[in-house]
């Protein structure tokens, strides 16, 4: 009996390779580490429990296309691009989004009041202190519906820095 060979795919078993698995759960765990998450943390952005992080980062288990779209957004890329290179199922990445939400509502407004900032050091005082009210008022709106800790510490920040308070 002739094992299959790589020359000829055809022969070749369409299961993933056990290091192809392991590499998608190493790459989860390493971005998950970069951004600083514990597995419980990555589990509550996700609404899954720490051991199916852990079974995901272990290569025991394979996310779903639901999963794996919420953590290519945390981890701010395509998710084509958090499964390619690895073993993740072919049928599964033919049903993925192209394209998935990559900043949170945190995120979006903590941007923009960057950009107004800038903008309000060549405006006039008045309205300097208009916006700036305005800007104080919807960051206390945003943290009363926020319960993210790490969201909450940026808006705290956020208000802490805005000139006059």
């Amino acid at each position: 009996m002739q094992l299959p060979t790589p020359d000829d795919p055809s022969k070749m078993s369409a299961r993933p390779q056990a290091a192809e698995v392991a590499a998608l759960g190493l790459r989860i765990a390493m971005l998950r580490m970069d951004l600083g998450f514990t597995q419980q943390e990555l589990a509550e952005r996700l609404g899954i429990s720490r051991v199916a992080v852990s079974n995901l980062e272990s290569g025991r288990s394979v996310p779903g296309e639901r999963t794996v779209t919420l953590m290519a957004g945390l981890f701010c890329m395509e998710p084509f691009e958090l499964v390619q290179g690895t073993a993740y199922p072919q049928a599964k990445v033919d049903r993925l989004p192209l394209v998935t939400a990559k900043y949170t509502e945190v995120e979006l407004q903590l941007a923009l009041l960057e950009r107004d900032l800038r903008w309000l050091e060549s405006a006039p005082a008045e309205l300097a202190i208009e916006v700036i009210e305005g800007w104080q008022k919807a960051l206390r709106l945003l943290a009363e519906g926020t319960t993210d800790s790490r969201q909450l510490l940026l808006l705290r920040q956020a208000l802490d820095a805005l000139p006059g308070t």
